[in-house]
């Protein structure tokens, strides 16, 4: 026979009320509580009346997820979080992978608002008047992984990569580095994002002076990547080290280094933001600074589901994005001559 809620309410030792604020995420209910109802809610199997809530809530339930990419390695880790936090509370996810299209985004918002589910989780990348139209819906929202300046508040969560490009140049500088380039994940001419201001910043405390012309832009796209690596490697024969703002940028870098038979790290160190399974399988591994993919998704749908009341969009919950050091970067050995590809 499947378990009740009053199954999982004598096991936690609380009321049936208590499990069902819980679940409903209506109401206060203590950290050390909550967890108690969720463990005898897994001990026991127990799924929570999906009709019999919706009649209760009028909504039908589930999480939307609106992410950019599912094959981005980022953007997989994190809708497994989501996913992880929907199975333990009993709920499901409708998912949409958007591209970065803001057309396509407020489109899914729009059936994600219609469908009437409990709220949407996103890495956004359109227009405001979605989200703005999401919230005043009664719909929760909570970004992941990405920002969103004009929606204040907002929750969100993110991964600190200001401190994880800092740790990274501080790593840069301490091996002897004094030409770093910095391949940025941005249209070019945009205003610089938080890991290139960390960069900037990072150099300037340790009054090491920044070469403008070793700060390249690149859109998010392979034939992008490669094309700001390329230049930026065959133009520059003083670029001791290379730090990769993105794993596309990271995979131009040693793809280009690899045609202008560069040897890593002997004549250029690489390292690159996001630890992707790759990173290790290459020769030598890259050094990377891993970003928690899986617990912002986790810790977004926690803020998702919970009570309202206790969540708190005054700044954005940041988890810490750790510095990985493999075998790509070693000191610098002085001027390379300048191969064309």
């Amino acid at each position: 026979m499947a378990a009740t809620i009053k199954d999982v309410a004598a096991l936690a030792g609380v009321g049936i009320a208590t499990v069902s604020r819980v679940y409903s995420g209506n109401g206060a209910v203590g950290a050390a509580t909550r967890e108690r109802v969720l463990a005898a809610a897994r001990a026991l199997d127990y799924r929570p009346s999906a009709v019999g809530r919706s009649l209760k809530l009028r909504r039908t339930g589930g999480i939307g997820l609106v992410v950019p990419d599912v094959t981005d390695p980022f953007c997989a880790e994190l809708v497994a979080g989501v996913l992880d936090c929907a199975r333990t509370h009993g709920e499901h996810v409708l998912l949409d992978a958007v591209g970065d299209d803001p057309a396509r985004e407020a489109a899914a918002v729009g059936r994600m608002v219609e469908q009437r589910l409990d709220g949407i989780v996103a890495m956004p990348a359109g227009d405001a008047a979605p989200w703005e139209a999401a919230a005043a819906s009664g719909a929760g929202v909570v970004f992941a992984g990405r920002a969103w300046p004009g929606l204040p508040q907002v929750p969100v969560v993110l991964a600190d990569d200001g401190a994880g490009v800092r740790s990274l140049t501080e790593y840069l500088t301490g091996l002897g580095h004094r030409h770093i380039a910095f391949l940025g994940a941005a249209a070019p001419g945009a205003a610089p994002g938080v890991r290139e201001q960390a960069f900037r910043a990072t150099l300037a405390a340790l009054n090491v002076p920044l070469e403008e012309d070793l700060l390249v832009a690149a859109r998010p796209s392979r034939d992008s990547a490669y094309a700001a690596a390329a230049g930026l490697l065959q133009s520059r024969a003083g670029v001791t080290a290379v730090l990769a703002a993105g794993h596309l940028l990271g995979e131009a870098a040693v793809l280009v280094a690899r045609e202008l038979d560069l040897r890593v790290p002997a004549d250029v160190s690489i390292a690159m933001v996001g630890d992707v399974a790759w990173a290790e399988l290459c020769d030598p591994p890259l050094t990377a600074v891993a970003r928690p993919g899986r617990d912002i998704g986790r810790r977004a749908g926690e803020l998702l589901l919970r009570d309202r009341t206790r969540r708190d969009p005054a700044g954005p919950v940041m988890l810490p994005a750790e510095l990985v050091v493999r075998g790509s970067c070693g000191p610098p050995r002085g001027a390379r001559i300048i191969r064309k590809l």
